[in-house]
């Protein structure tokens, strides 16, 4: 499959999705956060100076889901049925685990959606946590499973997404 934002003289377009039929689309995409000790704390405990950090973070991840296609050109707007952001806190490695879901029905995928929350969500807590610890770093930011729609059910195996049988030529 070549590339489908470009039409036939290499010139940016946004892919016409007309004659797609509507289908119900999911995609998960997860990523972290590694913290210091104190502001991994701080987000357990609840006592970070600016409040509920996770609570927040969820927030603003679905926010974001919902303004993809404000901040990347080429994303359809979509009318966005459901989105949950989950955290998991990872006292090994002094992390919180960033999941978003998001569903539609429609004629294109929610991938960009669910990458761009779990971002927002992982962005917000940095901003929330930063008087504590300017290091936090960011990463592990993926698709972890996309179904639904032409392209069929993907899911990525380095991650949590299920194995799929694949014919490999």
């Amino acid at each position: 499959m070549g590339l489908t934002h470009f039409d036939e003289n290499g010139k940016a377009v946004m892919v016409d999705v007309t004659e797609k039929k509507d289908t119900v689309r999911e995609a998960v995409a997860e990523g972290r956060i590694f913290v210091n000790k104190e502001v991994f704390r701080a987000i357990k405990d609840g006592t970070a100076a600016k409040g509920d950090v996770l609570g927040v973070a969820a927030t603003a991840g679905i926010m974001g889901t919902k303004r993809t296609s404000e901040l990347i050109p080429m994303c359809h707007i979509l009318p966005i049925t459901n989105c949950r952001v989950n955290f998991e806190m990872e006292p090994k490695d002094c992390a919180v685990h960033c999941t978003c879901t998001v569903k539609v029905t429609g004629k294109t995928g929610v991938e960009m959606e669910a990458l761009t929350g779990v971002s927002v969500a992982l962005l917000t807590i940095y901003d929330m946590c930063k008087a504590m610890d300017k290091t936090m770093e960011i990463g592990e930011i993926c698709l972890v499973k996309k179904t639904g729609g032409k392209s069929g059910d993907v899911y990525n195996e380095t991650r949590g997404g299920q194995r799929k049988e694949l014919d490999i030529l």
